[in-house]
């Protein structure tokens, strides 16, 4: 078998469907548009939930409770296995060298530390929030842990 041999399977290529090229196409005269109507024209789309003008049914069923989820914190969440991975032994971990690593990105409150994973190097890290068992890893290597105090919004 050559390069020149090779051609894709039975039935895998199909042509594209050839819209207002004649009657006897049969995708000629309305192209598959039925008689006239909104979804005949051009940009006649109705977006989705309509229901024809009749009230729709989000509108027609109550609503109820409160949600705090705009209100929440969002924090990155970084773990040990992640940091020993990409970075020396002694480095000063912080939410800069963290989002050019691409371990965080978006809009964050703040960095969490967790503590998944073997760690072998010693790390100084500046992070908002760190779990206890991460932070015992941490000491235990002989790296070090500051809590970054951001001003309250």
């Amino acid at each position: 078998m050559r390069l020149h041999d090779l051609k894709p399977n039975p039935g895998a290529k199909r042509s594209r469907k050839r819209l207002g090229r004649g009657e006897s196409s049969g995708h000629g005269k309305t192209s598959g548009k039925g008689h006239k109507g909104q979804k005949a024209r051009a940009g006649g789309s109705i977006r989705p939930g309509f229901e024809g003008g009749q009230m729709p049914l989000y509108r027609r069923l109550p609503k109820r409770g409160f949600s705090n989820a705009a209100f929440k914190t969002a924090y990155g969440i970084v773990n040990l296995d992640d940091l020993e991975k990409r970075f020396e032994s002694g480095a000063a971990i912080n939410e800069k060298l963290l989002r050019g690593a691409g371990l965080v990105r978006g809009r964050l409150d703040g960095i969490k530390i967790l503590g998944r994973g073997e760690l072998t190097k010693a790390f100084h890290i500046e992070a908002d929030i760190i779990s206890v068992a991460a932070r015992e890893k941490i000491e235990k290597l002989g790296g070090s842990v500051t809590l970054s105090q951001k001003p309250a919004a």
